[in-house]
Formats: C-alpha cells, sequence, structure tokens
C-alpha cells in the first residue's frame, strides 16, 4: 500500500536535508532509521514508499557490516589462499625439475643399455688366449 502524497513529501524533503547534511530531527547518519525520524513518519512508512525507498537505496551506498570474528575469518582465509598459491608455484616448480631429471634418468638408462651391447659384441669378437699350455689339458 503506496504512502499519502504529503507523507511521501516528508520523506523527500527529509531525504534531502540528510544528503545536505542539514537534519533537524535525527543525528544525520545516513539511515533508514533516521529518514523515518526526520520525516517524523513511522518506520514502516518508509518501507511503503517503495519508489523513495529504491531512490535511497540508489543513493546512499549500503556498507557491508562484518563482525570481528568475521573479518578475523577472512583475513585467515586471504592469508592461507596466499600459502596455497605459493605452495602450488613451488609444487609446480619441484614438478617441472623432476620430469627433467626423469628424463635424464631414462637417456642415461638407455645409454647404458647401447654401450653393455656394444662392449657385448666386441668381446665376442675378440679371441681370448688361455694362459698355459693348452696341449697340457687333452
Amino acid at each position: 500500500m503506496p504512502v499519502s502524497a504529503a507523507t511521501a513529501a516528508k520523506l523527500r524533503e527529509a531525504m534531502a536535508r540528510l544528503l545536505a547534511g542539514e537534519p533537524l530531527h535525527s543525528d544525520g547518519a545516513l539511515t533508514k532509521e533516521n529518514l523515518a525520524r526526520e520525516a517524523q513518519v513511522s518506520h514502516a512508512s518508509v518501507h511503503r514508499a517503495e519508489d523513495i525507498l529504491a531512490e535511497w537505496n540508489a543513493r546512499i551506498p549500503q556498507p557491508v557490516l562484518r563482525t570481528p570474528g568475521e573479518v578475523q575469518r577472512d583475513e585467515t582465509i586471504a592469508d592461507l589462499k596466499g600459502k596455497l598459491r605459493k605452495a602450488s608455484q613451488k609444487v609446480t616448480e619441484l614438478q617441472s625439475k623432476l620430469d627433467a631429471l626423469a628424463t635424464v634418468t631414462a637417456n642415461l638408462y638407455h645409454e647404458n643399455i647401447e654401450l653393455k651391447k656394444k662392449q657385448n659384441t666386441r668381446q665376442q669378437g675378440r679371441l681370448t688366449a688361455l694362459s698355459g699350455d693348452i696341449d697340457s689339458h687333452r
């Protein structure tokens, strides 16, 4: 249910005084409660004047009030997010190093296998003289 024209006029005048910093009937804080006090109308009347209330909400920034516990929680979360970000960067860095070392190790392993094959091939092609008299063993 909308408010009367007289109540709407009182609310608009009160809003103008509060925004100008010239309150007559309140402490001047930019609150809906002070808007009602300044206009000398009930708090319910302010909420029934939807168009005036929408204008008030558009012109007055609504502060985000947080309890000290919420502030502490948010600071802790921000701190932990920072630590997590640093830890993730470190993990990424170490994973890159680990991958590089695994590649080097795999290359060395394969080179070692190839060298052993070459060594075995060379040894099979050589005749080795046995020490001692071969005829004595016959």
